[in-house]
C-alpha cells in the first residue's frame, strides 16, 4: 500500500471511536501518538501496544506528526488544532480518516441508526468471522470476544459504525448500509426532523448501485425512508412481512430464542446470548447482512449463538447475596426502556433502575420521556447530569427527571445528586434477589463496580451479624 504519512496524532484518542481507528492504525504499522484530558483503560491499552499517550492537551504532544486526528466532540479553538493549521499540518475529522480507511477493502459494511449500532456492528461481525471471511471491524464498545473495539482481519470485508452525530456518516459511502432504526437525538445537529430523515435517505443512497441497503421495518422512522431509498432494499423486523424475520420468541435471562426466517423459510433456532427484543433485532440485522453476503444460514445461526456481547450492553458485573448487578450504555429513553423491559421479560425479579442522564440538552429534551421510561423500574435512583462536551443550562438537572416521575406517581423514586452517597441509596433500597442496573453513556459504570464491592462487603457484614 502506498502511504506517504506515517505518523497520525489523535486529539481525544481516549473516545471509543477515535481508538478503534488508533488501534487500527497502530496493526498497520503506523506511528501513533495522541492526547487526552484523562487517562483510562482505553489510553492505556494503547499504550500498552505501542501508541505515545499524552495526558492535556500542548503544543508539544505534536512533535513530528504528519497528520492530525480529532472528533466533533473536540472543539476547533483545541490548542492541538490551532497549532497544526498554523503549521499547515493537515487535520481531519474521525468520520473522514473512517471513511478513508474503509476505502482500502473491496466491501464496506456500515451500520447506521439512532440505536444498536454497536451490538448489530459486533453481530456482523460475529457471523462473518465464522465463516473464515475474517473481517475488519471498527466499532463503539469493547467487544467481549476480541477485548477490544477494533480487529484489523486480513479479508475483503470491513464493518463500522456510522455515526449520525455531525451528519459524520454522510463521509464513509459504503458498499452496503444498515439503518437499524431513526428517531429524534442529536438535534443540535440537524435543523428539525426531516433533516434527519433526509441525512439517513442520502446515507442509504450513497451506497454504490452494486450494493445493498438493510432496514428494521420494525422502526417506524427507518421503514418510513423505504420509498425514498434508490438502492436495492433487505428489511428485517420481528414481523412476517419483513424479508428477515423472527418467530416463536421467548427469552431466559441472558438468552434470547428464536426461530430465524428468510421470506418465510424457517432456517433455523437461534439461542443469542443476548437478552431482548431490541437484541433480537439487532441479530436480524446481522442475519440479513449474512444472508446478502450469500452465507449459509447454518454459518449464519452459529455466527448468532457464538456472540458473547459487547461490554456495557446489559453486561452482568457480578453476583451478591442473590443481588445481580447489571450495567448498560443507554441513554436515550427509547435505550432505557428496551432495558428496564428486557429485565422485566428475562428475568423474574425486582428490579433497582440506577440512571445518570447524559448531556444537558438531552436532559431537557428528553426529561418526561426519561421518567416514563425509568417508570418501569421497581426502585428508582436518579443521579445528576454526565455533562460530557456541554456546559451547564439553567435550570437542568437530574432534579427534573425526579419531579417528573413523583407526578407520575411514582412510589419509590430517589434522587441522589452526589455520586459519592450513591452506595448508601442502593444499600438502603436493596432486597435479596433483586437486580440492579446502572444506566448512562457517562461514569455510571464505575459507580456500578464500586456498588457490588460495597454490597459484597457491607451484606456480608450483615450476615455475618445476624448469624451471630
Amino acid at each position: 500500500m502506498f502511504r506517504k504519512v506515517n505518523r497520525v496524532h489523535f486529539v481525544g484518542i481516549g473516545g471509543i471511536g477515535m481508538s478503534g481507528i488508533a488501534e487500527l492504525l497502530l496493526n498497520q504499522g503506523f506511528e501513533v501518538s495522541g492526547s487526552d484530558i484523562n487517562d483510562s483503560e482505553i489510553t492505556d491499552k494503547l499504550r500498552k501496544r505501542g501508541a505515545k499517550i499524552n495526558i492535556g492537551h500542548k503544543t508539544n504532544n505534536l512533535e513530528s506528526c504528519e497528520v492530525v486526528v480529532y472528533s466533533s466532540a473536540i472543539s476547533e479553538d483545541n490548542i492541538e488544532i490551532i497549532f497544526a493549521r498554523e503549521r499547515n499540518i493537515p487535520t481531519i475529522k474521525r468520520a473522514e480518516m473512517l471513511g478513508e480507511l474503509i476505502a482500502l477493502k473491496n466491501t464496506s459494511i456500515a451500520v447506521g441508526g439512532t440505536h444498536g449500532k454497536t451490538s448489530t456492528s459486533s453481530m456482523i461481525g460475529a457471523v462473518l468471522s465464522n465463516s473464515k471471511l475474517d473481517p475488519t471491524l471498527i466499532v463503539g464498545g469493547l467487544v467481549k470476544k476480541l477485548n477490544s473495539n477494533a480487529k484489523l482481519g486480513s479479508g475483503e470485508i470491513v464493518v463500522v459504525e456510522a455515526d449520525e452525530y455531525d451528519k459524520s456518516f454522510l463521509q464513509l459511502k459504503p458498499t452496503v448500509a444498515v439503518i437499524t432504526n431513526i428517531e429524534k437525538e442529536h438535534m443540535d445537529c440537524y435543523e428539525d426532523m426531516d433533516d434527519l430523515y433526509e441525512s439517513f435517505i442520502s446515507f442509504a443512497n450513497s451506497v454504490p448501485f452494486y450494493g445493498s441497503v438493510v432496514i428494521c421495518s420494525n422502526s417506524k422512522g427507518a421503514s418510513g425512508i423505504i420509498n425514498k431509498v434508490k438502492r436495492p432494499i433487505t428489511t428485517y423486523g420481528i414481523d412476517s412481512n419483513a424479508d428477515v424475520s423472527a418467530s416463536k420468541i421467548s427469552y431466559n435471562e441472558m438468552k434470547s430464542i428464536f426461530n430465524l426466517a428468510y421470506k418465510g423459510k424457517n432456517l433455523g433456532q437461534v439461542q443469542l446470548s443476548a437478552p431482548g427484543e431490541h437484541n433480537i433485532l439487532n441479530s436480524l440485522g446481522a442475519a440479513a447482512i449474512g444472508l446478502e453476503m450469500g452465507l449459509d444460514s447454518k454459518i449464519i445461526i452459529e455466527g448468532l449463538n457464538s456472540y458473547d456481547g459487547v461490554r456495557r450492553r446489559f453486561e452482568v458485573k457480578g453476583k451478591v447475596n442473590n443481588i445481580i448487578v447489571v450495567d448498560d450504555y443507554a441513554h436515550h429513553p427509547t435505550e432505557v426502556t428496551a432495558t428496564l423491559s428486557t429485565a422485566k421479560k428475562s428475568w423474574n425479579r425486582r428490579t433497582i433502575g440506577v440512571f445518570q442522564p447524559h448531556l444537558f440538552s438531552r436532559t431537557k429534551e428528553f426529561y418526561k420521556e426519561f421518567a416514563a421510561a425509568m417508570m418501569l423500574s421497581d426502585v428508582a435512583i436518579i443521579t445528576d447530569i454526565y455533562p460530557a462536551r456541554e456546559k451547564p443550562i439553567i435550570g437542568i438537572s437530574g432534579k427534573l427527571i425526579y419531579e417528573e416521575m413523583k407526578s407520575l406517581g411514582h412510589k419509590n423514586i430517589h434522587y441522589i445528586p452526589d455520586l459519592d452517597n450513591l452506595n448508601i441509596a442502593v444499600e438502603k433500597n436493596v432486597k435479596k434477589d433483586d437486580l440492579i442496573i446502572t444506566m448512562g453513556a457517562g461514569t455510571i459504570w464505575r459507580y456500578g463496580e464500586s456498588i457490588l464491592k460495597y454490597l459484597s462487603k457491607n451484606l456480608k457484614s450483615q450476615y455475618d451479624e445476624t448469624r451471630n
